[in-house]
């Protein structure tokens, strides 16, 4: 028979034990600082005609994180600050930038001809591809994105449009992977593309 002092011992570990146990399984850390979205069932694709005049998909990038913003080119502020901050992105990603495509699509295809944004995105850097289509192929799209556009203003021609500000990125497998915030610090930005580029 165990005496009172053993029980009590046992009594004692029992629980310590449990304790170190559930400590090994604390979950780790996040792996990225932008939303994660993996298995969204949107934005899964697009079929659009980039600044060169080139018909595209999503497939057409495979192998490379691919980023999306939807904005336009008379855009005041939003448009051209996501811009200048996945510039930033790119030359913080250095050689693995190449690995990297940056998407901005036109919500304002009444205005933002294949001309304008041929003058327009590649501004920020000649990599990026500036995206058209027809208005309902535009709106199609944006309803599958869950992006929001509307016009503002004199609906003659003298116009802003309010739109979603965010970023969606997808992997180099063509999954939907993450959403970022407008303005995020583009080293943080940096930071989440490597980890895809990586595998995660």
């Amino acid at each position: 028979m165990l005496s009172r002092r053993h029980a009590v011992s046992r009594l004692i570990a029992v629980p310590l034990l449990a304790l170190g146990l559930l400590g090994g399984c604390t979950p780790s850390e996040p792996v990225f600082k932008s939303t994660d979205i993996t298995g969204a069932d949107y934005g899964k694709n697009f079929a659009l005609t980039d600044h060169h005049g080139q018909p595209r998909t999503l497939a057409d990038f495979k192998g490379k994180v691919v980023t999306i913003f939807f904005g336009y080119t008379q855009c005041p502020d939003v448009c051209p600050t996501a811009l200048s901050g996945m510039s930033t992105v790119m030359e913080e990603l250095g050689p693995d930038a190449d690995r990297v495509q940056v998407i901005f699509v036109t919500v304002d295809p009444e205005r933002d001809t294949q001309e304008l944004l041929a003058e327009y995105v590649p501004v920020f850097d000649k990599r990026f591809l500036g995206m058209y289509g027809t208005l309902d192929k535009i709106a199609e799209i944006a309803k599958d994105f869950r992006v929001f556009y509307r016009k503002s203003g004199d609906l003659q021609g003298h116009y802003t449009i309010d739109h979603t500000a965010g970023t969606y990125v997808f992997g180099p497998d063509g999954r939907l992977r993450l959403y970022m915030r407008h303005a995020e610090d583009p080293m943080v930005v940096a930071a989440d593309i490597k980890a895809l580029l990586a595998g995660k």
